[in-house]
């Protein structure tokens, strides 16, 4: 049998007109397109596996002054609290997949609607150093989301409004401590 009859890739290709591989090009490329979208409209049917919702604010920071309420609102909260503004690619897969592995990390991690967890303050306290190193808001949130970037007075002004606002927090702490062994 020759290298022609077992179809010698090479062969195959230089006897065969222009148009011809033209054409199985063109048809290659249509198919790959075919499947790319096929597989795009597939995997919006799988269940991401977390919920897209917003639980009830349980209890914020006593802000240091509505300020530092306004740039973490700005910055942190899409991740950081309850108060979760879904974008609408926040619902095409595979986008929506990162988006709320993203909110369910970051919610884990520190969350300004349970400020109340004794947890918050000191996780609020690594939050700071993030802010302070530039590597929060995380750099892809702030394309997506250009308004949440801070200039670095904002990013100074938010930093120390957060130690403020713990400072504030822990003071309360003390007092409500201090009543409850009073009694």
């Amino acid at each position: 049998m020759s290298e022609m009859e077992q179809g010698n890739p090479d062969e195959i290709y230089a006897n065969e007109p222009r148009a011809a591989l033209a054409k199985r090009h063109r048809r290659l490329r249509i198919g790959g397109v075919i499947v790319l979208i096929a597989t795009i409209v597939g995997i919006q049917l799988l269940p991401a596996g977390v919920r897209r919702d917003n639980p009830p604010v349980v209890q914020e920071p006593p802000w240091d002054s509505p300020e530092t309420r306004a740039l973490a609102v700005r910055a942190c909260f899409d991740c950081h609290s309850n108060e979760t503004t879904w974008p609408w690619y926040s619902y095409i897969a595979p986008m929506s997949w990162m988006i709320l592995q993203d909110v369910h990390k970051g919610r884990e991690v520190l969350n300004f609607s349970t400020w109340g967890d004794p947890m918050a303050q000191s996780e609020a306290e690594e939050a700071v150093e993030l802010v302070s190193k530039q590597l929060m808001p995380l750099p892809y949130f702030v394309i997506l989301h250009p308004e949440a970037e801070l200039s670095d007075a904002e990013r100074g002004q938010l930093i120390n409004g957060l130690i403020a606002t713990m400072t504030q927090g822990r003071a309360n702490n003390l007092q409500t401590d201090n009543l409850d062994e009073e009694d």
